[in-house]
């Protein structure tokens, strides 16, 4: 690799600094009973942004995000999701579909999630969810690669746009963007980084 060469995948990646705004300007309707949540509810609280999908490889992230969300609320950590249907049409259910799917099919077993879930949404393209537009702007893309186009389903295709289902991006206190993770990036690695955050509040 060339000297000062950024490596084609990083499974963690800081945001920028000086970024302009924080997600307080932004919110989402909640999937269980259409409730607008303004971010600006989780002032002084550190935010994990997660897009998840039912019938992924990695579906099996849910029961370790209850994990990490259960383990890390005392710390003033929040964990909110966003399905979303533009990764490999791996979120094909309606709103109304999702909490059902999620509790008898995938992850299946009763499973019910103990994180905020929202709507449906796009989180890349022309009509990509606000605070996604924010996020993905204020941090570098853990990947140089965006995949197989016939498995991504929106447009245009941006530089910093997310890979894949289950990217994660971490808020700290004061709203601001701070930390970007792969998709693939073990939750447990996950988990290091933000203890280690954490510990520099």
């Amino acid at each position: 690799m060339a000297q000062g060469q950024r490596p084609v995948l990083a499974f963690q990646m800081d945001c920028y600094t000086g970024v302009t705004g924080t997600i307080y300007e932004y919110g989402a309707l909640t999937l269980s009973d259409g409730d607008y949540i303004q971010f600006k509810q989780y002032a002084g609280k550190v935010v994990l942004f997660v897009n998840v999908a039912s019938y992924c490889g990695l579906t099996a992230q849910y029961p370790e995000l209850n994990a990490l969300q259960d383990e890390l609320k005392h710390y003033g950590v929040v964990v909110l999701g966003f399905p979303c249907n533009q990764f490999g049409k791996q979120e094909p259910g309606k709103n109304s579909e999702i909490l059902s799917g999620l509790k008898y099919v995938r992850p299946g077993g009763g499973f019910v999630p103990s994180f905020q879930l929202f709507e449906k949404g796009d989180v890349n393209g022309e009509n990509e969810q606000k605070v996604f537009t924010f996020l993905k702007n204020s941090c570098p893309p853990t990947s140089d690669l965006l995949g197989s186009p016939d498995q991504l389903f929106w447009e245009p295709m941006k530089v910093h746009d997310i890979r894949w289902n289950f990217e994660k991006f971490l808020v700290g206190p004061n709203g601001v963007p701070v930390m970007r993770w792969f998709h693939k990036a073990p939750i447990s690695t996950v988990r290091s980084d933000i203890l280690e955050y954490l510990k520099q509040l």
